[in-house]
């Protein structure tokens, strides 16, 4: 991989984060130690953000498959409060994935305003 790549990812865009994003956004929290297990599981962004909506047996059901401690489990929530809650003030600015061809860049930039839009109502309805 290349270091651009290896950039951690854009936290506006976490709901489109391929598992390898996943991976470097752990590293980044320090839960890097839970990297190759979220691989192998398949755990991207779109997971992450129905994580919201899990009910208590799928949280426990969650935490057993990638055998986490609870503490980590808080900090992983925690953190991605916080990326939603950058995402609700528009803290990250919008910006084109690595893997999107520049001629598109207008293009996702569009869509990606769209979708935050339309993700503020919901990330408003969280607790």
């Amino acid at each position: 991989m290349s270091k651009d790549k290896e950039r951690p990812p854009e936290p506006l865009d976490f709901f489109i984060w391929t598992v390898e994003d996943v991976g470097l956004w752990l590293e980044e929290i320090n839960l890097g130690g839970y990297r190759q297990i979220f691989k192998e599981n398949g755990i991207n962004g779109e997971y992450l953000e129905g994580m919201s909506m899990f009910t208590t047996e799928q949280i426990l059901r969650f935490i057993r498959k990638c055998h986490m401690k609870w503490g980590d489990f808080i900090t992983l929530c925690k953190e991605l409060r916080r990326i939603k809650v950058a995402c609700l003030k528009g803290e990250q600015k919008v910006r084109r994935p690595w893997w999107a061809p520049s001629c598109l860049s207008i293009v996702f930039v569009k869509a990606a305003k769209r979708n935050r839009q339309s993700r503020v109502v919901s990330l408003k309805l969280e607790p």
